[in-house]
């Protein structure tokens, strides 16, 4: 079976291109598509049906069901689900995952009435593939999923060492295990030995050269070792059966009672199957870059498989990973080899069957203990200890051996949904011990806050010393009205004890949100902080950190604060995004802004530490004609020293500069100002000029319906353009295409950013219109 990650692999599968039909394949003239491959799925279609052929014997002898039921299913998986299958290279046939179930219906019910049962599967799978509910069967937790097999592998064991012993299995694992003790006592010496030289020759296959591992370990295993049991030990117990495999076609027989049992058994065989089925086909499209598998249409063909292979007598049919991942190795190419191996298994069972009575039980039982082994995989063990998964695979795997295989199945699924529910329906809730006393309290709450926390929200709240400041840090998805309003009520109580209690809301639900209004899950909430004059005027310290008395210091304070919040909620990941800029940057774009405090320009472009280099000013200016040594000098080391890709110049909505520019031309002047600041603003005054003269992008906002004073923002930040054309150091690299230059005006009402360009402005954001 594949691992657990394979589960989630697949992607746009359920829709994947139907299969070219015979003859249709690259245009008039040509050859069938089957044809053309058949080159590469004919040896390859043998390499298969010789792993096939030891394996299907040893199943239908672990199963309890007759030995040609294992080569009947062999058969008809190869053929018929080959051919009706939605994965272009999956084998199917018999598979150990089900010989725990088979071997429990055949000893309720009999062997005629497992046949019928495993029709009525292939019934429901046909239905369900019809239903097109093929994705939805993949919806298992693989831990489950991994936890069965190794559940199924340790029953086949602790079968098989019975078999191995010259004995007989018992009917349930318990009844296995507690009578080895008496099956080692009464141990068959040729028989185990037999079936340990099978297990040695296994193991060791993959040591030997790679010209000798060409034959296949299975079947070398049981021809190598049958062949010496005819020569050192004749009496040891083989396999026995009368007739041909025309006489071993059994017709089903409906029960005689029992009905409900059966259809439970039907629904079990069912989902078993196809999981199996879809989650091995799911391996091989990994495997291979060819077509990827229509689930839909793999269930209708594992259906249509087990329909077929139980109206003959045959074992359920499921995809078999192990015969799949030989199938792929050996180069086939399309779905032929899986079907010719079918025909090969059908012309050996019809003309060599004599040769299968001379294969020793406890051959086939090494075998089968080898393959239980390999259901039970170390590396799914670490990886549910890893995931958290542990308690799932090991109740799974336990009701499994000790209960059945349907019950430990269901049992699982339950258990590993409660531990979802658990993990998303529990908040964190944390309360964080200040080092120092003149420090508040720190409450972390992440997560999904409903009802369900309350005893623990309960708890940690009132951990905190009445008196102590607290600062309540909320980071929720989800929020209640019941959560709300025991974290408020909580809050008033404690603020009555003489402390400040802080609310800081993080995450993309909000307190207010859950007051009237039907909770919802909402999107995560991303970087950057909301501003601080949200928040600061309701956290009210004595003390502020360090010790710092905040009377009479409100900038400070606010300030202070943000550093703390940063600190507490942001230093940590910000760490790992500037750990590599300590010594160095290597910034692409020079971003000149207005130092209004509306304005972010790593917000705005979505950038981070060392993407952007700022240069701030009143107006968002460059100079051309009147030079001014810091905006010179920031040019200079822009683009010679850091060789920058890009010059953005952004203005923005109501911006002071501008408002001063209208006021000066239009009205009275600055002189509220001081003269240096009337003086800074002959950089922008030719913006004036030039809206007055009906500049395009003048025009093109005016015709958006943005006001006078946004008109004159976005012509200031085209001038600005021109300017940098004209300067002596980004006019050079504008010319020769070193460099790029581009204008951005930011409308705060809409949170949107336009593009200006020297002819006009564009909308980057078509949905928003101004109003």
């Amino acid at each position: 079976m594949p691992h657990s990650s394979e589960t989630a692999a697949v992607a746009n599968d359920a829709h994947s291109p139907p299969q070219q039909k015979p003859g249709t394949a690259g245009g008039r003239g040509r050859r069938p598509s089957w044809l053309s491959s058949l080159g590469a799925d004919f040896p390859a279609s043998l390499v298969v049906f010789l792993v096939a052929l030891p394996l299907s014997l040893g199943i239908a002898a672990a199963s309890g069901a007759p030995v040609m039921a294992g080569l009947i299913a062999a058969a008809v998986g190869g053929i018929v689900a080959g051919s009706l299958g939605g994965s272009v290279l999956q084998v199917s046939g018999p598979a150990a995952g089900l010989t725990v179930v088979v071997a429990g219906l055949v000893a309720e019910f009999g062997w005629q009435v497992t046949c019928a049962i495993t029709a009525a599967a292939g019934v429901v799978q046909f239905l369900l593939g019809v239903s097109r509910v093929g994705r939805a069967a993949l919806a298992v937790s693989p831990v489950v999923v991994k936890a069965m097999l190794a559940g199924i592998g340790i029953t086949i064991i602790l079968q098989q060492l019975h078999v191995l012993f010259g004995g007989r299995a018992a009917g349930s694992a318990v009844e296995n295990l507690t009578a080895l003790p008496v099956a080692i006592t009464n141990l068959e010496l040729h028989s185990a030995l037999l079936g340990l030289a099978v297990v040695a020759v296994l193991l060791g296959w993959k040591f030997l050269p790679a010209a000798v591992r060409k034959v296949p370990g299975p079947l070398a295993a049981v021809v190598l070792i049958t062949a010496l049991s005819v020569a050192v030990a004749p009496a040891v117990e083989r396999i026995s059966f009368s007739g041909s495999l025309f006489d071993a076609v059994a017709l089903p027989a409906l029960p005689d009672g029992k009905w409900s049992a059966a259809a439970m058994a039907v629904v079990t065989v069912a989902l078993i199957a196809s999981i199996e089925s879809l989650l091995s086909a799911v391996a091989v499209d990994k495997m291979h870059s060819g077509p990827r598998t229509n689930f839909n249409r793999e269930l209708i063909g594992q259906g249509s498989a087990n329909v077929v292979s139980g109206m003959l007598g045959g074992l359920p049919v499921t995809g078999v990973i192990v015969r799949s991942a030989t199938n792929v190795e050996a180069g086939a190419a399309s779905r032929a080899s899986a079907v010719l191996h079918g025909i090969w298994v059908l012309v050996f069972s019809v003309l060599f069957a004599g040769l299968i009575q001379l294969i020793p039980l406890s051959v086939l039982a090494g075998l089968l203990l080898v393959i239980g082994a390999k259901l039970i995989k170390v590396a799914d063990i670490r990886t549910s200890h890893h995931t958290g998964d542990l308690l799932v695979y090991v109740v799974t795997l336990g009701c499994v051996v000790f209960l059945n295989l349907l019950d430990g199945v269901i049992i699982g699924l339950a258990l590993a949904a409660l531990c979802v529910l658990w993990r998303v329906l529990r908040p964190q809730i944390h309360a964080h011990r200040p080092p120092a006393g003149t420090l508040p309290w720190r409450i972390t709450i992440a997560g999904s806050c409903s009802f369900l926390a309350l005893p623990r929200l309960n708890r940690v709240l009132h951990s905190v010393p009445e008196g102590q400041n607290a600062v309540v840090e909320v980071n929720a998805d989800y929020l209640d009205h019941a959560f709300r309003e025991a974290l408020l009520a909580w809050q008033e109580q404690h603020r009555a004890s003489g402390a400040f209690v802080a609310l800081e809301e993080h995450g993309s639900t909000a307190l207010r949100d859950a007051a009237d209004r039907t909770p919802q899950r909402q999107d995560p909430r991303e970087f950057p902080l909301p501003p601080r004059n949200s928040w600061h005027d309701d956290v009210t310290p004595a003390v502020l950190p360090g010790g710092t008395s905040d009377a009479g210091q409100p900038p400070l304070r606010s300030i202070l604060l943000g550093i703390d919040k940063y600190h507490r909620r942001y230093a940590d990941k910000v760490q790992p995004l500037v750990q590599d800029l300590a010594e160095q940057q290597a910034p692409d774009t020079l971003f000149v802004a207005c130092v209004d405090s509306r304005i972010n320009p790593n917000l705005m472009t979505s950038s981070g530490p060392g993407d952007l280099l700022t240069l701030r000013n009143i107006g968002n200016v460059v100079c051309s004609d009147h030079h001014d040594a810091s905006i010179d000098s920031a040019l200079s080391f822009a683009v010679k020293g850091l060789s920058v890709d890009s010059v953005v110049v952004c203005g923005h909505s109501n911006c002071g500069a501008m408002k001063a520019v209208l006021a000066d031309a239009e009205g009275p002047g600055n002189a509220a100002m001081g003269a240096g600041f009337d003086a800074w603003l002959d950089h922008a005054r030719p913006s004036y000029r030039e809206l007055i003269a009906g500049h395009p992008v003048a025009l093109a906002a005016e015709a958006a319906g943005y006001s006078r004073l946004d008109a004159l923002s976005m012509v200031n930040v085209a001038v600005q353009l021109r300017k940098l054309g004209e300067h002596p150091v980004t006019g050079p690299a504008l010319a020769a295409g070193r460099l790029q230059a581009t204008g951005l005006f930011y409308d705060i009402r809409t949170a949107r950013v336009v593009l200006v360009t020297p002819e006009g402005i564009e909308q980057l954001d078509p949905s928003m219109a101004v109003h």
